[in-house]
């Protein structure tokens, strides 16, 4: 009873925010032209770096997500420089993320949560740039239509001709469908794991880490680094841990590590920006991330950082709050109902023309959706079904099977025969 309680009072904190959350993320997808954000995107210099920077904060994109798009921009002409800045800032926040945050860490976090990533993004960003040789920064057009179209699963369709209503309909499939798909999953499995964390883990079980905050920070990088973690689903995390003794700053490490790094990101960037740029974008994270997280421990009042027992909590707070538990029911309706879709595939007839593909790096509806649209673009293709679980994508048509590994590899994912 006591998990249950643990998990219901952190999700009543965090429901009307992060629906709050998703409405704008919504509302961005729908009414900012993808042409516009692409524009700003490519380019050389520090000031693509700093513009891919911004634009990334607030967009609410997961790791993984935000890996079609970013690859799709370089193949599009931008720099590594420019692409590495919107990898390493996107997918360590977003507007859903820091009204979740505000809800469950405070204000302070919420604040310094964007700051730290975008400072870090610039950074790395810049350290990436500096790597580059005068050729391998010169923008080229080759692939402008395969950017286009990993673009739309980041901005949406076109808005000249869109009526409002239209668009607003959009906006909130988008957030409250799409978005819900996307990170749903990784936010129920951190409440779980929060939840647990503070039933199940003593309370003075991190006090000794607690006095050597550099020693805490380094293991939690030695955890969060290798595993993935959406920026949303890290932050009841975050909170346990603090509950249990960790350091504020050591929070903000999690935070920051968790979502933005992992390994299947690593080797994708590897391969598309090569080793070096690769090791930078490691490296800047790792350096922002206990950067940040010392200034916090050594440089900012404690009681800025300070957050609720969630034990005292529930047992203050016995009464029901009809609104956050309105919100509540929302958020688990729409989680099931993504849930249920995202299991519900369509089935393809199987004839003489069907070939089945091993699509490799799918980990959420966005990249599911980036897959569908770039082999729906190869000549020949009638028809495509594409199994988020399986990572088999069912084909039927005429097709040159090297075209449509091609498109596939051009929306940043790669093909196992």
């Amino acid at each position: 009873m006591e998990l249950l309680n643990s998990l219901l009072f952190m999700l009543n904190e965090m429901s009307p925010y992060i629906l709050l959350g998703f409405l704008i993320a919504g509302l961005m997808h729908a009414f900012i032209p993808q042409k516009t954000l692409a524009r700003h995107l490519a380019g050389t210099g520090w000031r693509p770096v700093v513009k891919s920077a911004l634009i990334g904060v607030p967009l609410p994109l997961c790791s993984c997500g935000v890996l079609p798009t970013a690859i799709a921009m370089r193949r599009n002409g931008a720099s590594r420089a420019s692409s590495t800045s919107f990898l390493i800032a996107t997918p360590q926040t977003g507007v859903d993320s820091i009204a979740a945050t505000w809800s469950l860490l405070g204000p302070a976090f919420a604040v310094i949560r964007p700051i730290a990533a975008l400072v870090t993004s610039v950074f790395g960003g810049v350290a990436v740039g500096k790597t580059e040789s005068p050729a391998a920064d010169t923008a080229t057009t080759a692939d402008e239509t395969a950017c286009s179209e990993a673009c739309d699963t980041l901005s949406g369709p076109p808005a000249d001709k869109s009526k409002w209503t239209t668009k607003l309909l959009k906006a909130l499939k988008y957030g409250y469908i799409d978005l819900v798909g996307s990170i749903g999953g990784w936010l129920v499995v951190g409440l779980i794991i929060a939840a647990l964390i503070t039933v199940y883990v003593p309370t003075d079980f991190f006090a000794a880490l607690g006095n050597r905050p550099i020693f805490a920070m380094l293991a939690v990088l030695v955890i969060a680094i290798p595993m993935y973690v959406c920026a949303t689903g890290s932050i009841p995390i975050a909170l346990s841990l603090m509950l249990k003794g960790l350091s504020p700053g050591t929070a903000l490490v999690l935070l920051m590590a968790g979502p933005a790094a992992n390994f299947a990101s690593f080797t994708l960037i590897a391969r598309e920006m090569g080793r070096k740029a690769a090791l930078v974008y490691l490296s800047s994270i790792i350096v922002g991330a206990i950067g940040f997280g010392l200034l916090i421990d050594y440089c900012l009042p404690r009681d800025w950082f300070a957050v609720s027992d969630v034990h005292g909590a529930i047992a203050h707070h016995c009464h029901v709050d009809l609104f956050p538990t309105i919100c509540s029911i929302i958020l688990v309706g729409l989680l099931t109902y993504t849930f249920i879709k995202r299991h519900q595939h369509k089935h393809i007839t199987k004839t003489e023309m069907t070939k089945e593909y091993t699509i490799v790096g799918m980990n959420c509806p966005h990249c599911q959706a980036a897959v569908t649209k770039s082999i729906s673009g190869v000549k020949g293709v009638t028809q495509v079904n594409v199994n988020l679980s399986t990572g088999i994508a069912q084909v039927e048509g005429d097709h040159d099977p090297k075209q449509l590994i091609d498109a596939v590899r051009s929306a940043g994912f790669d093909v196992r025969s």
